[in-house]
C-alpha cells in the first residue's frame, strides 16, 4: 500500500515545519476581521500557529501575529484562540491522535 503524504506547514511561533493537523490557521479577510480557521479553507491571508497556550501567550506579548497579518489583533481574538486551543487539547486527551 502506498504511504500517504502528510501535509506540512510552517509554525509562525516556533519557526519549524509541523504536520498541518497539529496546527491551527489564523486568517484575516478583506474586511480586516481576524478569526480562527479550523477547516483551513476560509479566504484571506493565513498563518499557522501551534496549539500551545504558552507559545500563544508569548506571541501575544511580542506581537508576532500582528506583524505577520499586518493588522492590530484584538485581545478578544486571543481569548477565542485560547478557548479553541483548550478545546483541542481536551479533545486530544479524550480521543487520542486521529
Amino acid at each position: 500500500m502506498k504511504k500517504r503524504k502528510i501535509p506540512m506547514r510552517k509554525d509562525l511561533l516556533t519557526d519549524t515545519m509541523q504536520p498541518k493537523k497539529s496546527l491551527v490557521r489564523v486568517v484575516i479577510d478583506k474586511e480586516q476581521n481576524i478569526s480562527v480557521d479550523p477547516t483551513g479553507k476560509k479566504p484571506g491571508r493565513g498563518a499557522y500557529v501551534s496549539l500551545d497556550p504558552e507559545k500563544i501567550k508569548f506571541a501575544q506579548e511580542k506581537g508576532i501575529l500582528q506583524r505577520s497579518l499586518g493588522s492590530k489583533v484584538p485581545d478578544a481574538f486571543y481569548e477565542e484562540l485560547y478557548a479553541y486551543v483548550d478545546h483541542q487539547k481536551a479533545r486530544k486527551e479524550l480521543f487520542g491522535d486521529q
